[in-house]
């Protein structure tokens, strides 16, 4: 009997069989950053030990790194602390850092790919829930918590329990107007938050084919919001096409040894699943999230829901609980809240496709008075090709603050953060409470194309009707 391509990885990494039934797994590529990162070192420390395969580790700065300063030291003593010692902390135990000065700084989930340094058949880890990112090459990307980071550094495994898998296949062909980040949120409205509790998912059918590998990881990067450890999509041409000539790809007659070995991790056509989730690509519609978890969420051209409408007394809490944060009536349309901020960026959203895209539409166009809108490259490398095209003064023109790379808005854990309750049109993955900077701030989660719409009309609106979105496109 065939097997999936979760079940192939998990074998070629196992190096043993717990007592208490987990799983030794071997981790062939290790990603860090400078806010998980510190502690771990600090106990490889107090027991003496070192990195045990440092050229297996590489790391980045992101999360606390601010967007309007390029110069050190920063405003924020607590963001320089942390960047210096990432840096000693690299430098002591011989990891390759892409710092600030290198060109190759970014957001963690979009520096391993552009690098070349994700590669399918692999089990990555990193401290960081948004590690499922790099699945959409056909990898096993576990987030992990500081300790785990600490067994990874000094031993390269971590035990772990196996998953279950669950296959989404979609199917058909999306509308216009209709992008990879709807896919994502259209499915964990489907399953819930907690659907994936246990599993791995594999992303297959004809839309996942088609995409490209951005977009593939916009939505594997939200697996973690549906509740799955992992998400993946089987390496295929367009897998190994975006991976071919990168730093840390495989050069020569190498390339050609790990094109087949890569090709041979794909799940095999009798394999067997735990469950399987048929969707059609054209029951999909632009959608943008209303309450305080991804999974509450709406097509444009609906109305959010009332607490009547929960089907269990949980349900009708956490509609009413929402509501009250959100500051929205039940059955009121979604379409036409006014907004406060429009931010494009995230290891979601922050591709140079993402930002090709709204810049095709945008151009000519501005950001309605009163808005505060930022675009945020989720890399150096991003933001060098972007400003290459002009897509940044394309940008700036219509009104929006163009920012050096980082998670920014994301999280705010530097200055992009929300003021008091303002509502947020937002291309990132969390609608948390808090989730933006500030207790009272309200999120909402769209496609990049959804936020463009909404900057310039000042409120939630249908990018079909804004751009006139007439005739399919290459998404984000």
């Amino acid at each position: 009997m065939g097997k999936s391509l979760f079940e192939k990885v998990w074998e070629a990494h196992a190096v043993r069989e717990m007592p208490n039934g987990q799983t030794q797994l071997l981790i062939g590529t290790h990603l860090i950053h400078e806010v998980t990162s510190p502690q771990a070192f600090g106990m490889l420390r107090d027991q003496d030990l070192s990195v045990l395969y440092p050229h297996r580790t590489f790391a980045t700065v992101d999360h606390i790194v601010p967007t309007n300063e390029l110069a050190e030291p920063y405003s924020d003593p607590l963001a320089q602390a942390m960047i210096e010692e990432l840096r000693k902390n690299c430098a002591d135990h011989g990891i390759t850092f892409f710092d600030t000065n290198t060109g190759k700084q970014g957001i963690v989930h979009i520096v391993g790919p552009e690098q070349g340094i994700t590669q399918p058949g692999t089990t990555i880890a990193c401290g960081d829930s948004h590690t499922s990112t790099h699945g959409a090459f056909g990898a096993i990307a576990f987030g992990i918590g500081t300790s785990q980071v600490r067994d990874v550094l000094a031993t390269q495994t971590m035990a772990l329990n196996k998953l279950k898998v669950r296959r989404i296949q979609v199917d058909g062909q999306l509308a216009p107007g209709v992008y990879a980040k709807d896919v994502i949120l259209h499915i964990i409205r489907l399953l819930g938050t907690k659907g994936g509790t246990g599993f791995a998912y594999e992303y297959a059918g004809e839309v996942f084919d088609r995409f490209s590998m951005e977009e593939r990881m916009t939505v594997c990067n939200m697996s973690i919001e549906g509740g799955a450890r992992v998400g993946y999509v089987n390496p295929d041409e367009t897998t190994f096409t975006y991976l071919q000539g990168r730093p840390y790809a495989p050069k020569g007659a190498a390339w050609e040894a790990a094109v087949e070995s890569w090709r041979s991790f794909a799940s095999d056509p009798d394999c067997t699943y735990d469950d399987v989730v048929h969707i059609r690509a054209e029951d999909i519609g632009p959608t943008v999230t209303w309450g305080i978890n991804p999974s509450q969420a709406v097509f444009i051209d609906e109305t959010i829901p009332t607490v009547q409408e929960g089907k269990t007394e949980s349900d009708r809490a956490s509609i009413e609980e929402a509501l009250t944060h959100m500051k929205f009536a039940g059955g009121e349309p979604i379409k036409g809240i006014p907004i406060d901020v429009a931010f494009i960026g995230s290891c979601t959203n922050g591709r140079l496709s993402d930002l090709k895209e709204v810049a095709r539409y945008l151009e000519g166009r501005k950001v309605k008075s009163g808005i505060k809108a930022i675009c945020v490259p989720g890399s150096q490398a991003v933001s060098r090709i972007a400003e290459e095209l002009g897509i940044d003064q394309v940008f700036k023109d219509a009104g929006f603050e163009w920012r050096g790379a980082g998670c920014s808005m994301c999280l705010a854990m530097n200055p992009d953060k929300l003021v008091g309750d303002q509502l947020c049109a937002s291309s990132s993955n969390r609608n948390f409470k808090g989730r933006q900077g500030s207790p009272t701030g309200r999120t909402l989660l769209m496609s990049p194309i959804m936020v463009a719409a909404a900057a310039i009309t000042g409120q939630v609106a249908d990018a079909r009707e804004v751009f006139d979105l007439l005739v399919p496109t290459a998404s984000a």
